[in-house]
């Protein structure tokens, strides 16, 4: 199959003990967290490396890139609110730009197939279960249209395809995903993939501190 004439990119960071998914604890200790989160962007950055696809990204905070990552072109983030930094990326960006985030390790290519299909449409736009969004397309990328978007609320995904929707752009909805935020969430995502690195991940976390409900 020929490469399709889009760039994804997936924003990502450092997966350092106490830096991320802070809120799985006390479930789990921030080390395992961290590497919960490591094989989370494993998992996403493969998904990616096979889809027939022109450019890959990786949006970065950080120093130490994952091995993963290989052939991947690295764009440091920014400094900033996340609105400022997806606004900057979407500004660097040229040509058709597809942006996925590294939450959903459950991510297939059968999610992001309607975008390979029809890349033509001015926006994809991909809602998570918490009202945000896991991925956004735009054909002409514009910083604008993210910027001074609210992030982290149960409206950030509705005030973001609003600003689509008010642009005039015609916009295209792609599969609710589940972001991992919560152990809860993190076990109902293994449970989609267990044969996948962020299922084994969890799975051996220490069973004394792995609990629904985040308590020993």
């Amino acid at each position: 199959m020929s490469a399709v004439d889009v760039t994804v990119v997936v924003i990502a960071k450092e997966c350092l003990p106490g830096k991320v998914k802070t809120r799985l604890a006390p479930a789990i200790t921030a080390e395992g967290a961290a590497r919960v989160a490591a094989a989370s962007l494993d998992d996403t950055l493969r998904t990616v490396q096979a889809l027939p696809v022109a450019r890959r990204v990786l949006f970065f905070d950080g120093q130490v890139t994952p091995d993963a990552a290989e052939g991947f072109e690295v764009l440091h983030q920014p400094d900033g609110g996340l609105d400022e930094r997806l606004g900057f990326l979407f500004d660097t960006m040229t040509g058709p730009t597809l942006l996925v985030g590294m939450d959903t390790p459950q991510l297939s290519a059968a999610d992001l197939a309607p975008v390979l299909d029809d890349a033509e449409r001015d926006a994809w736009f991909g809602p998570a279960e918490d009202g945000g969004f896991w991925s956004l397309y735009l054909r002409e990328p514009d910083g604008s249209l993210i910027r001074g978007v609210p992030m982290s609320q149960d409206d950030t995904g509705a005030v973001q395809r609003a600003r689509l929707v008010d642009a005039g752009l015609d916009v295209g909805t792609l599969p609710t995903l589940l972001d991992v935020d919560l152990i809860d969430d993190a076990h109902r995502v293994a449970a989609l993939v267990p044969g996948s690195a962020f299922a084994a991940a969890l799975a051996a976390c220490p069973t004394d501190t792995l609990t629904a409900g985040g308590t020993r």
